[in-house]
């Protein structure tokens, strides 16, 4: 009885620890199983990245050849604003796959003008750290147009103003590129004056008090009384943050940023001149004013500065990579003098 005893407490004991023993070894597996596809996923996300990478220098090379063949104009109809169409890339990604297995790699773009936009750092005064009086008045007009209060043109100015005391977001990104990050914020402040320089705090130096608010993006606005998610929808398209003051570019720029431009510019009119620049581009500011005789309001003359060419450009990429997906927003620079194109970053979304 006793030896029946003591044999089922073995069999018990065996079947307890082999339980064990398969537990730990269903754990290790699970765990290297997770290491697995967090590697994998890392992977993944770092292709992605040269992907888009590969696909800047595309656009570049697009805007360069745009220099040339446009003689200095930025219209519409250029070869930059022909969009990519998803694309696929399986071809050319070199990767370990079992037989007939798909991954799905495909890339899609479009490149958009930044200088169709109204740029926030035109309220600033050149050279001065006080408001631009005709900048804040076409930013009101704008407002207007969208069915926005236009008194919060005066704010928007005076909060760009106060920015630039902010230390200079120059050696921020140069920091961020030495430990290796990805870009995410401008290379250059963003809210200077062109030829203009920011105040930072001396080194070791700690600024007190509440700090001004820095303009980096349309959604900071949400941070000044009176915008609201709505409000930011409909400016989305029509306003952007660069690092300089840049003119409107007006073979590109959409009917309510040309009225804003022109003082007495109704929005009708404005669309009509958007419909006669399709089939005659404007040459210049002076083609563009003369336009403008046809309306009944007199001698319209741009109020701010107006041209027909553009330095600054959006490049918008999207890459798919399995499970991987990666949508980005890079601000690119094109020389005026010889076309070659720089990014200032890039953002991921």
């Amino acid at each position: 009885m006793m030896r029946r005893r003591e044999s089922g407490v073995a069999v018990v004991t065996a079947l307890l620890l082999t339980t064990l023993a398969v537990t730990i070894v269903a754990s290790l597996f699970w765990q290297q199983q997770v290491q697995v596809r967090s590697m994998e996923n890392q992977r993944l996300q770092l292709q992605t990245r040269w992907i888009v990478r590969g696909a800047l220098d595309l656009s570049r090379l697009v805007l360069y050849q745009d220099f040339i063949d446009s003689s200095g104009q930025t219209r519409l109809n250029g070869v930059w604003a022909t969009p990519l169409e998803e694309t696929r890339l399986d071809d050319y990604i070199e990767r370990e796959r079992a037989q007939a297995e798909n991954f799905n790699a495909t890339l899609s773009g479009r490149m958009m003008d930044a200088q169709s936009r109204y740029n926030l750092a035109n309220l600033v005064k050149a050279g001065q750290r006080a408001p631009d009086p005709q900048q804040v008045a076409a930013f009101q007009r704008l407002l207007k147009h969208v069915q926005l209060d236009p008194a919060l043109a005066q704010t928007v100015a005076t909060t760009v103003v106060n920015a630039l005391s902010l230390p200079t977001l120059a050696q921020e990104a140069a920091g961020n590129a030495a430990g290796g990050a990805a870009a995410s914020a401008p290379l250059i402040p963003p809210n200077l004056p062109a030829g203009g320089t920011a105040n930072p705090q001396p080194a070791g130096q700690q600024a007190s008090g509440p700090q001004p608010l820095g303009m980096l993006r349309v959604e900071d606005l949400l941070a000044i009384s009176g915008f609201t998610p709505a409000a930011i929808e409909r400016l989305r398209e029509l306003v952007i943050v660069l690092p300089e003051r840049t003119d409107l570019n007006v073979n590109t720029a959409p009917a309510e940023l040309l009225a804003a431009a022109v003082d007495r510019l109704s929005l009708a009119d404005a669309a009509t001149l958007v419909n006669v620049r399709r089939r005659t581009p404007f040459q210049n500011r002076q083609n563009f004013e003369d336009q403008m005789q046809m309306f009944q309001n007199g001698a319209l003359k741009a109020n701010i500065p107006v041209d027909v060419k553009s330095n600054y450009f959006l490049a918008l990429s999207k890459v798919k990579l399995d499970r991987a997906t990666l949508d980005t927003v890079s601000l690119l620079k094109r020389a005026g003098n010889n076309g070659a194109t720089t990014v200032l970053w890039i953002r991921e979304n």
